[in-house]
């Protein structure tokens, strides 16, 4: 609901083809966050609640408060559905021209290394299997996202200029 306030307040000021142009971006982009949030809700809440759970024994009972479970819950939705919109970020800046694949697939290895970073930074157990559950994917979005640079292009390079004396070689 917000979002659809937002966009009937800046859409009247918008250009035919900005619109064209922000209407799908806007679609996938929303698109990205709900399967994040999704996949938090139904993939990584069961076992992050599990291992918060096994602290209680006979003697130790978990009593957490709605307001620990909302914040939680949350927490582990917001970072989700931002880390979804990774591959709509990627296509974005290609299309400015800030990136291409090429650049995307050299940075691989400090992709992977960046995932498992954040995933210990905003996964709230310290458990090998929830950074895993958020590390996981992140890598598979930055490799979703190079395919779809590939695919979607960004602005293209101008054409090298030829070598002076080799203007007529190709017919042309």
């Amino acid at each position: 609901m917000i979002f659809w306030q937002l966009w009937s307040f800046i859409a009247p000021g918008l250009y035919r083809h900005e619109k064209r142009i922000l209407l799908p971006f806007s679609l996938f982009s929303t698109l990205c966050f709900l399967a994040g949030c999704a996949f938090a809700y139904y993939v990584v809440f069961p076992p992050a609640f599990r291992f918060l759970a096994g602290y209680a024994t006979d003697h130790l009972r978990i009593l957490p408060s709605v307001k620990e479970y909302f914040s939680l819950s949350l927490r582990l939705l917001i970072a989700f559905g931002c880390i979804f919109e990774l591959p709509v970020l990627m296509v974005f800046l290609a299309r400015v021209g800030v990136i291409d694949a090429q650049k995307l697939a050299g940075f691989r290895r400090y992709a992977v290394l960046a995932a498992f970073v954040v995933a210990a930074v905003v996964t709230p157990t310290p458990d090998v299997v929830n950074q895993l559950l958020m590390a996981g994917p992140i890598v598979l979005l930055y490799e979703i996202s190079i395919v779809a640079v590939r695919l979607l292009g960004g602005k293209r390079a101008p054409h090298q200029a030829r070598a002076p004396g080799r203007e007529g070689e190709d017919g042309g």
